[in-house]
């Protein structure tokens, strides 16, 4: 907390979108509508399993604790980027900087979530006899908490080196949150540590998640080889594409944002990655999992026949 009292920054500016001044209104309406769909989709993703009891697996489990994580993800971001299209100044406090860097607990404990539904996948394809035995209730309510409270410590380590850094101007951010890249450019203060942890970190969290979700799909698609049914191997590739496709999206963009080098010509894209992975793919995972999944639209229609059974 020295860095921050000795600091002569005590506000930031947030430019936002700002380069775009003539499509201001189009793209306050175009986030908004993605941050509602995001949050629908979401929260009707989630009711449905809760409420349909062939959903009630492990596998679900997992997927409705990922979209709960969404919303709070896209909520950390989306309402203050709104609020700041029609502000003419975008300022932001220290406190409030700080308080929005929250966000990466929840990218970190989605790391944990997909490497975990990684392993379900891998349990329940590999040992499809074992499934039930091994992914007890117990241990997935246990790698839920697990995930939470891991991504909750990273991002504690993390704020707390940053809450020593040093601000004493420019306080123009080029972006439309408080990132950790573009705050590091801003601090007068010696960042090696800083970055160095930050190096541990993403390999902890990143690599260390990324290497499971590859051994587990390389059981996965040595055991889908091996299945003589062309509808069994269909339904098992079909639930992996849809995790895969989630799992390239979301590390994807990451890996660009805080691994490519962040000079003056990559701010612009690295925003716009950065639009991908805090508010187009919290929308697209419940579409992700649910388009190609035909028990999710089993119970879709399960649903749709009893509301018009009870409204007719």
């Amino acid at each position: 907390m020295a860095g921050k009292r000795n600091s002569t920054i005590t506000k930031f500016i947030l430019l936002g979108f700002s380069e775009f001044p003539k499509l201001t209104l189009v793209l306050f309406l175009i986030f908004l509508g993605i941050y509602l769909m995001t949050v629908s989709w979401n929260v009707g993703l989630i009711t449905l399993i809760r409420m349909d009891s062939h959903l009630h697996t492990p596998m679900y489990f997992f997927l409705s604790n990922l979209s709960l994580l969404d919303i709070c993800y896209v909520s950390t971001i989306a309402p203050r980027m709104l609020s700041d299209f029609f502000k003419k100044q975008k300022f932001i406090s220290f406190t409030g900087c700080t308080m929005q860097y929250f966000f990466s607990s929840l990218g970190l404990t989605e790391c944990c979530l997909l490497a975990t539904m990684a392993y379900d996948r891998y349990a329940a394809i590999c040992n499809p006899l074992l499934y039930t035995a091994i992914m007890s209730p117990n241990l997935c309510m246990q790698t839920v908490a697990g995930s939470c409270i891991t991504g909750f410590f990273g991002s504690l380590i993390q704020l707390c080196a940053l809450l020593r850094l040093h601000f004493c101007g420019p306080n123009v951010i080029n972006h439309f949150f408080c990132d950790l890249p573009q705050l590091l450019i801003l601090s007068c203060s010696d960042t090696s540590f800083f970055q160095i942890m930050t190096f541990v970190l993403t390999v902890i969290f990143g690599l260390t998640s990324v290497l499971v979700i590859m051994i587990s799909y390389g059981y996965i698609v040595a055991t889908i080889l091996k299945i003589t049914s062309a509808e069994g191997r269909s339904k098992a590739f079909n639930t992996c594409a849809s995790h895969l496709t989630a799992v390239t999206l979301f590390f994807g963009s990451g890996i660009f944002v805080y691994m490519y080098p962040n000079s003056g010509d990559s701010l612009s894209q690295n925003k716009l990655a950065s639009v991908l992975y805090t508010v187009i793919i919290p929308m697209l995972n419940p579409l992700i999992y649910s388009l190609r999944n035909k028990e999710i639209k089993d119970a879709l229609n399960r649903w749709k026949k009893r509301i018009f059974s009870w409204c007719y």
